[in-house]
Parts: structure tokens; C-alpha cells; sequence
């Protein structure tokens, strides 16, 4: 009898103690999330002052604040759903090497053996974002399809 009633003690507080844990998990989880986005926000309103300063906005600065876009929207998502979706990373990579590329071709104009490996780098990604996005759709995990990154999760059937 007294063992029973002490091992009903222990399966409580072991309950307690998940319960806690999870909830210190999840509020650390929300507390990062909104320091990234809010930092992802502050990064790109210094980008788009410093922009208005210079009194021009070059194609380098537009594809800048497209990456703090889709910082924002893969945060964004993560938040909803709490889902990485892997292919924003990849996007955000393709912009990256795309700005790369046009203030490489800005400043030389000379035909270099870097502008052929950065293509090349941003061919790689795009057949990855392709890859990743073929097979999210043919082999979704949980039944859901990878457009489940872009629903909303309290609408979801």
C-alpha cells in the first residue's frame, strides 16, 4: 500500500516537472523567436535608412531587403507552425549569391572565373530548392503536403 501511494507520488511530480519543462521550453522558444524577428526588423529598417540617406537605393540594397523578407516570412512560418521550412533558407542563400554577383559585375565588368562559380553555386541551390520542393510534395511528412508551411495551422482540416 505504501509503495503503491509513493509510486503514484512519483508518476505526479514527474508529470509536474514535464509539464514545467515543456512550458520553459515553449517560452524560450517564443522569447528567441521574437528576438530574431524583432532584430530581423530593426536589420532592415537601418538597411532601408541608410538608403534613404544615400538618397538611391542600388539593386544590391532591393535584393538586401528581399533577404530580410524572407528572414522575416521563414520566422513567420517557424512561429505558426513550428516548422522550419528549409526551402526559405535556400531562397534567402539564391538572393544572397545573386547580390554577390550583380557587385561583382558592378565594380570589375571583367569576365572572372568567380562569376562562374557563383552561377554555378546559385544553379546548385535552385535544383536543391527544386529537389527539396519535389520531394516535400511526393513524400510530405505528418500527410501534409510542403503548401502546409504556408497555411494557417488554426484552419487546418
Amino acid at each position: 500500500m505504501k509503495v503503491k501511494r509513493i509510486s503514484i507520488i512519483s508518476d505526479k511530480a514527474e508529470d509536474f516537472i514535464e509539464v514545467f519543462g515543456d512550458i520553459l521550453v515553449r517560452g524560450f522558444h517564443l522569447l528567441a523567436l521574437f528576438a530574431i524577428g524583432g532584430t530581423i526588423v530593426w536589420a532592415a529598417f537601418a538597411a532601408f535608412v541608410d538608403m534613404a540617406n544615400k538618397g538611391q537605393a542600388t539593386i544590391e540594397d532591393i535584393l538586401l531587403l528581399f533577404i530580410y523578407l524572407e528572414l522575416g516570412a521563414m520566422v513567420g512560418i517557424y512561429f505558426k507552425t513550428n516548422h522550419m521550412p528549409v526551402r526559405f533558407l535556400v531562397y534567402v542563400a539564391i538572393t544572397a549569391l545573386t547580390r554577390l554577383l550583380i557587385g561583382m559585375i558592378n565594380i570589375d565588368h571583367v569576365p572572372d572565373i568567380r562569376i562562374i562559380i557563383i552561377t554555378g553555386g546559385i544553379l546548385l541551390l535552385a535544383v536543391g530548392a527544386l529537389v527539396l520542393r519535389v520531394g516535400s510534395h511526393k513524400y510530405p511528412s505528418g500527410g501534409n503536403s510542403d503548401d502546409a508551411d504556408l497555411s494557417d495551422p488554426d484552419n487546418a482540416e
